[in-house]
C-alpha cells in the first residue's frame, strides 16, 4: 500500500494535482448550483410579477361587463 500511494516517488506530485482537482471539481459544483437557485428564484419571482399584472386588467374589465343587479330584461 505504501508503494502505492509514493508512486515510485511521484505520489506528492500525483495526489496534490488530485486534490487540486478535487477541488475546483467541488468549487465549480457549488458555484453552478448557486447560480441555478438564484435563476429559479428570479424566474419565480418574474413569473408572479407577471401574473399579479395580468391579473389586475383583466378582472376590472370582467367587473365593468358583469351586470349590477342581476340579468338585465332587454
Amino acid at each position: 500500500m505504501r508503494e502505492f500511494l509514493a508512486m515510485g516517488g511521484y505520489g506528492a506530485f500525483v495526489w496534490a494535482a488530485y486534490g487540486a482537482t478535487l477541488l475546483v471539481l467541488v468549487g465549480l459544483f457549488w458555484q453552478s448550483w448557486h447560480a441555478a437557485r438564484k435563476r429559479t428564484a428570479e424566474a419565480e419571482r418574474a413569473r408572479a410579477e407577471r401574473r399579479a399584472q395580468a391579473r389586475g386588467p383583466v378582472q376590472a374589465i370582467v367587473a365593468e361587463r358583469r351586470p349590477s343587479a342581476g340579468p338585465s330584461e332587454s
